[in-house]
């Protein structure tokens, strides 16, 4: 089964190549720059975009900088990238820092999220002549957009500003919640993303096994 699922997922990526990179770029896009539009239309607008000045010293450090190679491979998981902000008369407004790891999740999503789409497009046109199947993979295009959009939502972001240190896209247009709330919804972001991600991922894996038996066949 197993076998059969990687080997549709391989053939789907092969021949849609353009349908997975397109889907996939577009959302890695709309990780980065949904929450800052959301901030900006929501509170007030951005007036700063910057990336890390300390990222040209990151070979250096990893190389060769104080502590183990396991610490230093921490720090670096931890380091903040780029980061949008927005200043007021008292300081920041608000601001939304992008993570190496929070680098590496969106670019995870979008990778699972290209492959689903790929194949629910690979699988449509190999199904064309069956009501019952092409009527199954319109769904499944229903149900993959439905969490594409759950996982963006859902998805936790590093911001400045705003009480709590990561919450989901949803949260990040309110302010003066509770603390209470701000944690709530934190949780809500970490138990989403997990749960989007496996998701896709279950999801890539049975699309390609159907695309796999119908190649056999």
């Amino acid at each position: 089964m197993v076998r059969t699922a990687l080997s549709g997922i391989g053939r789907a990526l092969r021949r849609r190549q353009a349908v997975f990179w397109l889907v996939t770029v577009v959302v890695f896009a709309m990780h980065v720059a949904v929450p800052p539009i959301v901030l900006s239309l929501a509170r007030k607008p951005a007036d700063y975009v910057t990336w890390n000045p300390w990222l040209k010293r990151l070979p250096d450090f990893v190389i060769s900088g104080p502590g183990s190679l396991r610490q230093r491979l921490d720090k670096v998981w931890d380091l903040a990238l780029f980061w949008f902000s927005s200043d007021n008369a008292f300081g920041i407004e608000w601001g939304f820092a992008v993570t190496t790891a929070d680098l590496a999740r969106f670019a995870v999503m979008s990778l699972l999220i290209g492959a689903y789409f790929a194949l629910w497009w690979h699988l449509r046109e190999q199904a064309s002549a069956s009501r019952w199947r092409v009527r199954a993979t319109g769904q499944g295009g229903a149900v993959g957009a439905l969490a594409s959009v759950c996982g963006l939502a859902t998805g936790g972001c590093t911001v400045m500003g705003c009480g709590a240190p990561v919450i989901p896209v949803v949260g990040l247009a309110f302010a003066g919640l509770s603390s209470g709330t701000l944690k709530w919804m934190s949780d809500l972001s970490t138990v989403g993303t997990a749960a989007a991600m496996t998701f896709m991922t279950l999801g890539v894996l049975y699309l390609g096994w159907r695309s796999g038996r119908l190649e056999r066949r």
